[in-house]
This record gives C-alpha cells, sequence and structure tokens, in this order.
C-alpha cells in the first residue's frame, strides 16, 4: 500500500496568474467594453513561457504515466513478478480515497510545522524509490541494445540487485540529496513526475464504472476543498496546504552540527507534490508578478487522468490485438483510439481551468474541468462505438495480480 498511501497526501494546487483591476464601476456601454478588453488581454498570459511549459509538461506526463503503466502490466505479465504487485481499485477503495485524502489534507493544514520533517523524509524516501522505477526500463534497454554485462550482487527484498541497478540507485539518491540541498525547482519537479508515473503504473482502474465513481468524488471532493472550505474551517484548506514549504531536515542536521557551508543548504522545501514553473522562467519579469512567484499544478491533476488514460490505453490496446487476431475485422489504425480523444480533453480542460483562474484572479479547482473534458469523450465516443458496455464493465483482462498467482 506504499504508492496510495503516498498519493492521500497529494494536495490539488493550481496557481493562478492574476490582473489589474480597471475599477470601473459604473454600468456603461464604454465601461462593459473596457472589461471584456481587459479580460481578453488576460487571457494573452496563458502564452507565457511559464503558462506553456506547465501545459506541455502536464500533458507529457499524463500519457507518459500511462503508457509506463501499460508497460508494466505487459512486464509483470511476461516475468510473472508479483513482488510489486499492482493494486486494481474496486468500488469501496475508490469511495474511500476522497475520504482519506481530506483527513490527510486537515492533518496537514493544523498539524504540518508538527510532521514536516516526517513529511520530508517519506517524500524523499519515496522519491527514491519512483525515480528507480522510472529509469529502469532505459537500463535494461542498455543492456539489450549494447549487450552489458551486468554481474549479480545480492538479493534485495526477495529481487534480484545487479551491478548496473546499484548505480542506479546511487544516482536516484544523488539526485534526491541534490533537491534535499538546494531545493531547486527542476529537481522538485523530476521527483514530482517520477512519482505520478509511479503511482499511475501501480495503481489501475479495472472499468469506467469505477473511473466514473472515483472522478465524481474527486470532482466534489476538489471543489468543496477550493470553494467552500473557508466557510468551515476559516481559510482555503486546499491552498494553504498546497502553498506551505516544509522544513529541510538536512538544514536542521547541519544547523545543530554547525556545519560550514550552511547557507548553502535549502531552509525550507517545496515537495515535490506539484509541478512549478517560475513566471520569469525564461530570465524577464512578467508584468504584474515578482521574481517569486510560481506556477502550480497538483500531482493529482495529473495522476487521476493519468489513470483514466491507462485505462483506455489498455482498452486499445486490447482491441489491437483482437482486431489481429480476427482478419475480419477493420485494423484499429482506421479509427481514432481512446487514448487520444482523453488526452486532448486533457489539454482543453488544462486550459480552461488555467483561463478560469486568470480571469478570476483566484485558485481553481482543476478537476472541475478535466473530469468532464477527459471521461465525457470517452463515454460518448464508446456509446457512438456500441463499446460502452464493455468498458462500463470491464473486459476482465486486468486482473489483480493476486488473482492471477493464484491461477499460475
Amino acid at each position: 500500500m506504499f504508492w496510495p498511501s503516498l498519493m492521500l497526501a497529494v494536495v490539488y494546487c493550481l496557481g493562478m496568474t492574476g490582473g489589474r483591476d480597471l475599477g470601473k464601476s459604473e454600468h456603461t456601454p464604454v465601461n462593459f467594453i473596457f472589461r471584456r478588453m481587459e479580460s481578453l488581454w488576460k487571457l494573452t498570459y496563458l502564452l507565457e513561457p511559464a503558462s506553456l511549459a506547465l501545459i506541455a509538461t502536464a500533458i507529457s506526463v499524463a500519457y507518459a504515466s500511462a503508457s509506463r503503466a501499460l508497460d508494466y502490466g505487459k512486464e509483470m505479465e511476461r516475468n510473472l513478478d508479483f513482488s510489486e504487485a499492482s493494486i486494481t481499485l474496486d468500488r469501496s477503495q475508490a469511495l474511500m480515497i476522497p475520504l482519506a485524502s481530506s483527513c490527510s489534507l486537515l492533518l496537514m493544514f493544523y498539524l504540518f510545522s508538527s510532521v514536516s520533517h516526517l513529511v520530508t523524509a517519506f517524500t524523499t524516501v519515496a522519491s527514491a524509490m519512483a525515480l528507480f522505477f522510472c529509469l529502469s526500463p532505459y537500463i535494461t534497454y542498455l543492456k539489450t541494445q549494447f549487450n552489458l554485462m551486468d554481474p549479480f550482487v545480492s538479493r534485495c527484498c526477495s529481487k534480484s540487485f545487479t551491478r548496473l541497478q546499484g548505480l542506479l540507485m546511487l544516482f536516484c539518491i544523488a539526485t534526491v540529496l541534490a533537491w534535499l540541498v538546494s531545493g531547486h525547482w527542476l529537481l522538485n519537479n523530476v521527483l514530482g513526475i517520477s512519482i505520478c508515473i509511479a503511482f499511475v503504473s501501480h495503481v489501475r482502474l479495472p472499468n469506467i464504472k469505477i473511473c466514473a465513481l472515483l472522478l465524481a468524488c474527486l470532482f466534489v471532493y476538489d471543489i468543496f476543498w477550493v470553494f467552500f472550505s473557508e466557510r468551515f474551517f476559516g481559510a482555503n484548506v486546499m491552498v494553504s496546504v498546497a502553498t506551505q514549504k516544509a522544513s529541510n531536515p538536512v538544514h536542521t542536521v547541519a544547523n545543530k552540527l554547525s556545519l560550514p557551508g550552511l547557507q548553502l543548504i535549502a531552509k525550507k522545501l517545496e515537495l515535490p507534490v506539484k509541478l512549478v514553473f517560475p513566471r520569469n522562467l525564461l530570465g524577464g519579469i512578467v508584468p504584474g508578478s515578482s521574481p517569486g512567484d510560481y506556477m502550480m499544478l497538483g500531482l493529482g491533476d495529473m495522476a487521476i487522468p493519468g489513470m483514466l488514460l491507462a485505462l483506455v490505453l489498455f482498452f486499445d490496446n486490447r482491441k489491437h490485438k483482437d482486431a489481429n487476431g480476427v482478419p475480419s475485422e477493420a485494423p484499429p489504425s482506421k479509427r481514432g483510439k481512446y487514448v487520444w480523444y482523453a488526452l486532448t480533453g486533457y489539454g482543453a480542460g488544462l486550459v480552461a481551468a488555467l483561463a478560469a483562474g486568470i480571469l478570476s484572479q483566484s485558485p481553481q479547482p482543476a478537476l472541475l474541468y478535466l473530469v468532464p473534458s477527459t471521461l465525457g469523450p470517452i463515454m460518448y465516443l464508446s456509446w457512438l462505438r456500441n463499446e460502452l458496455r464493455e468498458l462500463w464493465e470491464g473486459s476482465g483482462t486486468i486482473l489483480n495480480e493476486k488473482a492471477r498467482l493464484l491461477e499460475v
């Protein structure tokens, strides 16, 4: 339950740009035109380097997560390796995720300063493991391409451990340590992306029915904690937790030991539970912003749609196999794959969320826009193709690994 436990603490945040109010209070046609022109001018913030980088990165990560989940599933089937069994969510687990996430959110809101070091330590370990998981296929590819010898070293946690894997683990640990020392936003993004990909690969959805239930619950969850939490808790809980910085345990230890070069170690850290891009990404200061301003997107706003993308990618892959096995059927290349419609909807929903934040000058729950834009096209398209029932109930090919182990 390592990956689900980690992602329950992931907060959904979306940093937005702001604009300058013209201060027009009179309802005249001229003022109306001025307000509309101002709104259109604010939307040009979507063309900022930080906005474009955020959108492109989020779309790429969502697809990469689904693709890695498909490859990981094939690898598990091929090697019959159940030591890292993935989890297929059922109805009760889908209902529990928003409740558990809410509890985690309140815990972080009230006790973050007390558990800050613990959260950082936990995130550090998770980040190293996630980065190792994401880079492992490239080690296998290099060994295959160049016929590299990779002598066996030892066994760890019931898995063989080779020399190249040991070097990869050292690289991952060094990357995490570099993030702890510098707190650089780029390293934060690398680790966050790794966590997102690893989560989507290990936690799966069996069918659209469970997917729709999970997305509907998280849809309500996101709206409540962004728009209505201030009425009950005196502050916007989601935004407060998302913008908090954690204490750096490396800085604390170095400070107590009076180690030299202490000033080079970051005192506070942005935890890798969100993507962050500085507004002055290319060196220039955007009008109305300061050098410390960031655009942010929570990992959950990539991981949850990524689970839907993984589900339809599995379905597309199975349809491709069935079509190749039955010559009378039309090749799937003649029709668009579900994953491309879902990915296009994800991009459109993300742009809509950013635009809404710019126009309203307030944080927006990204899932308010992402859930309809991703789930809607899939449901409608599958209905047109008479495949909605099949997607709704699931094909039965994505099984829980424990059940497969019993069958073997």
